[in-house]
């Protein structure tokens, strides 16, 4: 008896699945890289010339790149938003309604400023503005 030789049929790769796969994970890079564009804001800071007017009393408060709060010349040691709202009333004496000056270093935290505008506000001071730099290749103001 004679046995012909089995042919075992050549396997089958099916594509269907890898291709269902391929398209999902296409459609979720598309889908997230769309929401990155958020991290490429830019923020510009103006620069201004103007000072604030002799006339008007004027409160200074300066915030370094720590968070640290200086009212004139003096530093708070506790840096609570009740510190520095007594400081400030303090420093306004019997003044209604100073011009408040926040000198802010570049690199102080958001939260430190929101805080001396929450303490101003909370205050009754309605006259709040940022010292700003001098724009580059500007003259100088004679005083």
């Amino acid at each position: 008896m004679r046995f012909r030789p089995s042919h075992d049929d050549e396997p089958e790769l099916n594509l269907i699945p890898l291709i269902d796969v391929l398209l999902m994970a296409l459609i979720f890079l598309i889908v997230t890289t769309s929401f990155s564009k958020e991290a490429q804001l830019r923020v510009r800071l103006p620069e201004a010339t103007a000072e604030a007017p002799p006339e008007q009393a004027t409160l200074r408060i300066t915030i370094d790149a720590r968070g640290q709060y200086y009212i004139g010349d003096k530093q708070l040691l506790n840096a609570t938003t009740e510190v520095l709202r007594t400081a400030m009333a303090r420093a306004a004496g019997g003044t209604k309604d100073p011009l408040i000056v926040v000198s802010a270093d570049a690199k102080t935290p958001h939260e430190a400023v929101v805080r001396v505008m929450d303490s101003a506000r909370r205050l009754g001071y309605t006259h709040l503005t940022f010292a700003a730099q001098q724009p580059a290749g500007s003259p100088a103001r004679d005083r």
